[in-house]
């Protein structure tokens, strides 16, 4: 989910498209140009974003309130809490779009926690900020399993919960949850395909670094990068496959892979913070290596590689800022008691080198870091 959002734990106006998943035609990406320099065009959909439990996906930007919702919401005194799974400039962004959306509604947000991965911590965090009787909650749960009872109580308090990309097992919506907002997850593990297939001029070995763990976003994003590859590049070849399951590890394992396939055209990792920065620690390490590398979400440390032209290719990521808005509008759907879809999806977009300040802009809500301008970020 990221995953970094998830963990999760990316945005961009000329590349961006519509949601496939959530009925909006696909166009081409033709726009967007990898650090290798060839032209990124979307290849033949494979597949598409589906819920937790298949829900069809909607777009974010079908909740809308009225004056009237607005203003009933504020005459209401209510809070939100937000406890994160952990900080990342995705979450940053997330926290950042909800609480300007919350302000716009007059709810006022009482705690936000950083759980550090650890979803011992989480519990914990949540328990503690349930004291403070919070009117709704926005979270993503490190854990969705060994936490569920921890959200189900959330929820039989009287509390309104809206999760971010990941669903406990056995929730029902309307009961223990209001929706689950995440990413246009299959298209974003297709744009990740794309990006390397053109930074690698369509062929070649490369290695496929996943998320090793039941994690309903991360699952989706890399089988769609890895089923992209195998249906529509048959001139690349996955000659190594390795499952990330503690993300602080990322880079023993990719030396790992570099020292057992030498001469690597390019990697895959399952996302940007930690694991990417890692991985690309790795190919730095390496020496004379020449693999391109396309992760998601937008991460500084893969920004600056990517602007002064280093292994990164392209970074792919959605609107953060905008998931958070939509998660807090959620909110406001469950305080007004009104239907809300189940599952609702941003958009992805590609960003390269060429647009890597109107990804920041876009996806991040803000300007691209001093370092990055500095290093030549393209508009």
């Amino acid at each position: 989910m990221r995953a970094n959002r998830l963990f999760a734990a990316l945005a961009v106006g000329a590349v961006m498209t519509g949601s496939a998943a959530c009925g909006e035609p696909s166009s081409s990406q033709s726009s967007g140009r990898s650090a290798g320099g060839a032209p990124i065009t979307s290849s033949r959909t494979v597949g598409e974003t589906t819920g937790p439990n298949g829900e069809k996906a909607t777009p974010t930007s079908a909740l809308t309130l009225s004056a009237e919702d607005v203003a009933t919401v504020k005459a209401g005194d209510y809070t939100a809490a937000l406890t994160w799974h952990q900080t990342a400039e995705f979450t940053t962004a997330v926290t950042n779009g909800a609480t300007d959306e919350f302000k716009r509604l007059g709810i006022r947000v009482v705690a936000t926690t950083d759980a550090g991965f650890d979803p011992a911590k989480q519990k914990n965090d949540i328990e503690t900020v349930m004291a403070k009787k919070p009117s709704v909650m926005l979270s993503l749960p490190a854990d969705p399993v060994s936490s569920a009872s921890t959200y189900r109580k959330v929820s039989q308090s009287g509390t309104k919960l809206v999760l971010l990309s990941n669903l406990p097992p056995g929730f029902v919506q309307g009961k223990d949850y209001v929706t689950v907002v995440t990413d246009d997850l299959f298209q974003m593990g297709q744009r990740a395909a794309d990006a390397l297939a053109a930074a690698i001029g369509g062929r070649g070995k490369i290695a496929y670094l996943y998320h090793d763990a039941a994690y309903y976003v991360t699952n989706q994003r890399d089988q769609a990068f890895k089923k992209t590859i195998e249906a529509n590049y048959p001139d690349i070849e996955i000659v190594a496959e390795e499952g990330i399951a503690d993300p602080n590890k990322a880079e023993e394992q990719a030396n790992a892979v570099i020292l057992r396939n030498p001469g690597l055209d390019g990697v895959y990792v399952t996302w940007s913070t930690p694991p990417g920065e890692k991985v690309l620690s790795a190919l730095r390490s390496a020496g004379g290596s020449k693999a391109k590398l396309v992760s998601l979400d937008l991460s500084e440390p893969l920004a600056l590689d990517m602007a002064k032209g280093g292994h990164v290719a392209a970074l792919v990521t959605d609107e953060a800022y905008g998931l958070g808005q939509a998660m807090a509008r959620a909110a406001a759907y469950g305080l007004l008691a009104k239907p809300v879809p189940p599952f609702l999806v941003a958009p992805a977009a590609t960003v390269t080198r060429d647009n890597l300040a109107d990804g920041y802009r876009t996806s991040l809500h803000r300007e691209p870091p001093k370092a990055v301008v500095d290093a030549g970020a393209g508009s």
